[in-house]
């Protein structure tokens, strides 16, 4: 069923999952779908779709168990297992996610992190020691990686996106400012920040600020 699902849907997944459990640390047992649109900023109709895609959850008159629709979510973004992934680029972007405490929290486990740099290679970030890239191609066929983030500059991405390609890495987060070329079985999010910056500029310039 998920196949057929729109990625606009699926995109609005992990906002779902966020507030949701904001909803537990507060402790909130139950909540209507008004009462999340209100929270959320989404529509209560749109939120009733968005979940009837995978079942609904829902009670008419009684809402939305916040804990058990916290669970069914992390359950439909795969969250129920641990994910091996790796950094290429221990520049300050690359530290920075190494630093990011939530990744592992939800499953993401960081097990390497490559960089050319003859300076970066053998210090240790978030207790992970920077390897040489030169070897990372051994590494990811004996490590099984699932998701690698390519924080390289954008002369470099594409070639460290070939030898991911060949050991298999299932799925690339690309925060280098260029679109990779890889097999279309292989998943890949790009995050291009100056993207973002340059449409906030456009809005601000519509606002005349």
């Amino acid at each position: 069923m998920e196949n057929n699902i729109s990625m606009a849907v699926i995109k609005r997944l992990p906002k779902y999952h966020r507030y949701l459990r904001e909803l537990l640390d507060k402790d909130v047992k139950r909540i209507s779908s008004k009462e999340l649109s209100e929270i959320i900023g989404f529509t209560a109709s749109q939120i009733r779709q968005d979940l009837n895609n995978f079942g609904g959850f829902g009670q008419q008159g009684y809402g939305y168990n916040v804990e058990d629709l916290y669970k069914e979510i992390g359950k439909i973004l795969g969250l129920t297992r641990t994910y091996k992934t790796v950094i290429i680029g221990a520049g300050n972007l690359g530290q920075a996610l190494a630093n990011y405490a939530s990744f592992g929290r939800y499953g993401f486990e960081l097990v390497g992190i490559f960089d050319k740099n003859p300076k970066m290679v053998g210090l240790e970030i978030n207790g992970v020691e920077v390897s040489d890239v030169e070897g990372m191609d051994n590494f990811l066929e004996k490590n099984k990686i699932d998701i690698a983030y390519i924080c390289t500059n954008r002369t470099g991405a594409q070639q460290v996106a070939d030898v991911l390609v060949a050991a298999e890495v299932k799925a690339i987060w690309n925060f280098a400012p260029v679109d990779l070329k890889v097999d279309s079985d292989i998943r890949v999010e790009n995050v291009h920040l100056i993207d973002d910056l340059l449409t906030l500029s456009y809005f601000l310039k519509e606002k005349g600020e």
